[in-house]
């Protein structure tokens, strides 16, 4: 389990240094008073040379002071600077780890609050927090040290308030994790709420919801101001109460003191010196209640970012792992899959030689899309069950891995960029001097160059959020073509022409037919026309391969295959009359 010392712990002589910064801050924080003690009795006896030299002294132990407590806060708060900076490094490298089980749990806005608003809260506890904890510290030890020193009965007068002050912080220390933690889940929900509707802002508008997805959002907000007042309200209660306690305390040193001065019990200067030092105990116990808030929250927050740091990604890297020869062969023996206990896959097998092609088709829910996925292992593929060149896939380093198999998805995802960066993403070094050749070399064979140059921009053109500005047709050939640039051996397509239109269609198709020239091409499809451009068919229903042959040899059989190219072949004829 990730624990907050674990990452604090590189910083350690960062922090160490900050804490003798903050050890010589209060150092000379605490010989102020004692000079001013002397000048003081200085003043009263009428020596106005000895209080001229102690209002030197005091200036310069202050600019002393300014200059220690500045670099004190700067090596102490870059400190939390550094750890929010790792931390969300982290955060982004586990999310490319972990599977789609883990993002059906947690939603993309709740990840996103914890990625930005828990790790400024952590920031905080580690800077500023840690900060005040040593200097809290170090003030207390010191203040009261010296006020024993001048009048130990003071002391226990000026004192006597902290052990209710101490009882308030610990009553209020429980109250303000929880509410912080319901305060960061109700932001967590405001935010996965405002991403789905900026997301899905054109269905939004399709289906006529603007009103009810606004009354959505507004019910999250006023989730999320709620949560957030019951925590404002809980602080605002807890520093009057923390306030009117230590007044106490004050107040009993003025009586108590001034009946000792008048006694001659206590010098004046003595007393002016004990009240400096218990002022300079107010700030720190006030700030402790704030302090207290802050490590609270903390806390909370760093909950909420372990859970995402210690999540167990679905797929792992291999011991020892094994590199495949590089000819393309894909092998599937008895392949079984369920997600959360729902069969998926069936004892499927087949197998790919290298440099040939195979289509996969079957009804809706056939596991074919699933298929697709644990051949490069984005999912978490059983072991002994997927073999590339000989080679089970969980027995090779992932990263290498999906540098042999390339794989498109159903739904092409393009950034909000360029269409250069978007298909650079296929590229280990964008910016290498040859990058743009091998783009358009890319978008050329993946039969998109045209239509990209005809664009306002060209490669330059953004595209917009997940491609709007394209067609369904565009995003799919941009994103075979951001594949190919990874010149993998083995490229898997799941099903490319899933929402285009018959001359789209033939367009991806010979782009295709370039595509598998030299390697190893499954492809996942509905569309009998693809089917029959590849060497061999594989057809699932219900998670099992129920048939498999070249094209011909099923057409011949007369079975699931035959069925589709003849219902297909129907609605085209039908399409042509109408």
């Amino acid at each position: 389990m990730t624990s907050l010392v674990d990452i604090v712990r590189p910083h350690g002589s960062r922090l160490a240094l900050g804490a003798l910064l903050l050890l010589l801050t209060n150092a000379l924080d605490k010989a102020i008073p004692w000079l001013l003690r002397g000048a003081v009795d200085g003043l009263a006896e009428g020596e106005l040379d000895g209080v001229k030299q102690h209002a030197f002294g005091v200036i310069g132990l202050a600019a002393g002071l300014w200059i220690v407590r500045t670099r004190s806060r700067i090596v102490v708060f870059n400190v939390g600077r550094d750890v929010e900076h790792e931390l969300r490094a982290r955060i982004l490298a586990q999310v490319h780890r972990l599977g789609a089980a883990f993002f059906r749990q947690m939603p993309t806005g709740e990840i996103m609050t914890r990625a930005t608003n828990d790790l400024g809260q952590v920031r905080l506890l580690v800077g500023f927090g840690a900060l005040n904890v040593v200097n809290s510290v170090f003030a207390f030890v010191g203040a009261i040290a010296l006020m024993l020193v001048l009048s130990p009965e003071l002391t226990l007068w000026a004192l006597a308030p902290f052990p209710f002050v101490v009882l308030l912080m610990y009553q209020f220390g429980r109250a303000i994790f929880v509410r912080s933690k319901e305060a960061q889940e109700a932001l967590g929900k405001l935010a996965d709420v405002a991403h789905e509707n900026v997301s899905g802002v054109r269905v939004v508008r399709a289906f006529a919801v603007e009103d009810l997805e606004a009354s959505r959002f507004d019910a999250a907000n006023a989730a999320a101001i709620r949560a957030n007042m019951r925590l404002v309200v809980l602080r605002g209660l807890m520093w009057p109460l923390m306030l009117l306690t230590l007044s106490l305390g004050t107040l009993a040193v003025l009586w108590r003191g001034g009946q000792m001065v008048l006694d001659g019990e206590l010098g004046v200067g003595d007393l002016a010196a004990f009240h400096a030092y218990l002022a300079q105990l107010l700030w720190p116990t006030l700030a402790l209640g704030w302090l207290l808030s802050i490590v609270q929250r903390g806390r909370a927050s760093f909950e909420r970012v372990r859970e995402i740091l210690d999540a167990e990604p679905e797929v792992t890297r291999p011991e020892e792992p094994q590199v495949p020869s590089g000819e393309g062969r894909v092998e599937v023996r008895d392949l079984h899959y369920a997600i959360e206990g729902r069969p998926i896959l069936n004892g499927v097998s087949f197998e790919v030689p290298a440099k040939t092609s195979l289509a996969v088709m079957g009804t809706v829910g056939a596991g074919k899309s699933t298929l697709a996925t644990l051949l490069p292992r984005l999912g978490p593929t059983p072991e002994g069950a997927v073999f590339v060149d000989g080679v089970d896939v969980t027995h090779i380093e992932p990263t290498e891995l999906r540098r042999s198999v390339a794989y498109a998805p159903q739904e092409p995802f393009l950034f909000s960029t360029t269409v250069a960066r978007n298909l650079a993403f296929g590229l280990d070094d964008p910016n290498a001097p040859d990058a743009l050749e091998r783009i358009r070399e890319a978008a050329r064979e993946a039969a998109v160059l045209d239509e990209i140059e005809a664009l306002p921009d060209g490669l330059e053109t953004l595209v917009g959020e997940r491609g709007v500005q394209l067609s369904g047709g565009q995003k799919q050939r941009i994103a075979l073509a951001r594949a190919l640039l990874r010149e993998p051996t083995v490229l898997v397509l799941d099903d490319p022409m899933s929402a285009v239109d018959a001359r789209t269609e033939s367009i991806i198709l010979r782009a295709l037919d370039r595509a598998g020239e030299g390697r190893t091409l499954v492809l996942v499809t509905h569309r009998a026309g693809a089917a029959q451009r590849c060497d061999r068919v594989v057809v699932l229903d219900g998670g099992k391969v129920v048939e498999e042959g070249t094209p011909s040899e099923l057409l011949a059989k007369g079975g699931t295959y035959a069925r589709i190219c003849a219902k297909q072949r129907l609605e085209r004829e039908l399409e042509a009359l109408s």
